[in-house]
């Protein structure tokens, strides 16, 4: 198991070897398994990009982003520019069903209102969006309207676990209420922890999922 100082340098290393951050204007603090991120960035984008660069690294059981995103004047643009492009940028993701999404900016952060079919979508909206000029934050209000029976969602996920992480297949329990999936158990890594998550999102009929999964590093 890492100590506290060997998690922060390795997190700390990970933050350096990823171009599309800015390593010195980040501060990292470890204790227990529990990674804090301190700092001004100067994009929403450089933020979204700092938090999945920790959640690589081996050991990290838990984030807490204390992070703020400060634009120079040069990126700075009016809400109704925002709007705009926000409108635009869904418009012309073919991953975004058109019309189903309504983008609204306010201080430069963006909130998206609508429904869907897939989670997909929902994720293809939010990441439409992200990487915007003038963006500093996203709020993802978009619901996931279900399609399906829910007594075929646990069948879903249990089968695409299956195919895409035997190991974690057999750790992890699904249940599921109406459209709600709750996932319980442990796995061994972060990017087993987000094959889980993709599972369960990415089957039919999913609007919400709860998941209680550990992370045991």
């Amino acid at each position: 198991m890492k100590t506290d100082a060997q998690l922060r340098d390795d997190v700390q290393a990970e933050l350096t070897w990823d171009p599309a951050i800015k390593a010195t204007n980040v501060g990292v603090i470890a204790k227990d398994g529990v990674v804090t991120l301190t700092g001004h960035l100067g994009s929403h984008a450089e933020k979204y990009a700092v938090e999945r660069a920790a959640q690589r690294v081996k050991g990290v059981k838990a984030l807490a982003v204390e992070l703020s995103v400060k634009l120079a004047p040069a990126y700075e643009r009016t809400d109704a520019d925002i709007a705009l492009a926000a409108e635009r940028a869904l418009e012309w993701n073919v991953l975004v069903p058109d019309g189903k999404i309504k983008p609204m900016a306010e201080g430069g952060w963006i909130t998206l209102n609508g429904e869907v079919e897939w989670e997909y979508q929902r994720r293809a909206a939010e990441t439409a969006v992200r990487n915007l000029l003038g963006v500093t934050g996203v709020s993802n209000l978009v619901k996931v309207t279900p399609q399906v029976k829910p007594s075929e969602v646990e069948k879903n996920i249990r089968d695409a676990l299956e195919r895409q992480a035997d190991r974690e297949a057999k750790a992890v329990s699904i249940s599921v209420n109406g459209s709600k999936v709750t996932l319980r158990g442990k796995v061994h890594s972060w990017a087993e922890f987000n094959a889980v998550q993709s599972a369960a999102w990415s089957a039919p009929g999913v609007a919400t999922v709860v998941n209680d999964v550990l992370v045991d590093a």
